[in-house]
């Protein structure tokens, strides 16, 4: 079922919990939160907080007991594992803290293969990957492999890959907590880049400093989303 909007994420009244033995343990309570496109949300909440398990929900790699979930106009809490491994890579561009680069493959190989996982040719697919590296700032490490990066690099090289498909929506988990303060704020600014030139981003933090380069702040804590600040 779809229905049309103007967000590109609205989650209402999400529930999710776990059996862990005999009891059941409720991680996330009546979650509630839009998205608009062109936004950048921050979701800020310390370990144990939900995180990780909404980020799962919003990334569409787990689907919540209750409540209802769109991504860019698509109704996710109906969908099939199937549907939702298609959304997943139609919809989504990931970032996560650890880069999960193909170490044997250079830096063109690692953009382009998501455009080749979908079907396209090498021959379309080798000028949209180069672009992405080349908005990275990484135009001259074509032909490097990963363990020829610093962390900082190997970073813009996830973020290269996650933007390569044109995503409706970049969810980034933790983006900076493998880097250094100064390597971290120069990926933080080249989100705030990206988000300017309309990418769509929600990012997962445990860190207020990090939080503070979106737009948007709201707080989770003990599975419930807290009030909304403006950074």
């Amino acid at each position: 079922m779809q229905t049309k909007m103007d967000k590109i994420v609205k989650l209402s009244n999400i529930d999710k919990s776990y059996h862990v033995g005999g009891s059941t343990l409720q991680v996330l309570r009546q979650v509630s939160v839009n998205v608009e496109k062109g936004d950048f949300l921050a979701i800020l909440g310390a370990s144990g907080s939900g995180k990780s398990t909404l980020m799962n929900i919003i990334g569409c790699m787990d689907t919540a007991d209750d409540g209802s979930y769109f991504l860019d106009d698509i109704e996710v809490t109906t969908c099939n594992d199937a549907q939702l491994t298609r959304l997943r890579n139609e919809k989504i561009g990931f970032v996560f803290q650890k880069y999960h680069l193909i170490p044997q493959y250079t830096i063109l190989q690692n953009v382009i293969l998501p455009l080749l996982i979908r079907g396209q040719s090498r021959r379309d697919a080798i000028p949209i990957a180069e672009e992405m590296i080349r908005m990275v700032g990484l135009e001259e490490r074509l032909n490097h492999r990963p363990n020829e990066l610093s962390g900082g690099q190997q970073q813009r090289v996830a973020i290269a890959r996650a933007l390569v498909t044109t995503p409706a929506l970049l969810l980034a988990d933790e983006p900076t907590g493998a880097l250094d303060s100064q390597t971290s704020k120069e990926i933080l600014s080249l989100f705030g880049r990206l988000n300017d030139m309309g990418n769509t981003i929600i990012m997962i933090t445990h860190d207020q400093n990090v939080a503070r380069y979106s737009k948007r702040v709201v707080y989770l804590n003990d599975g419930v989303l807290g009030n909304e600040s403006v950074s």
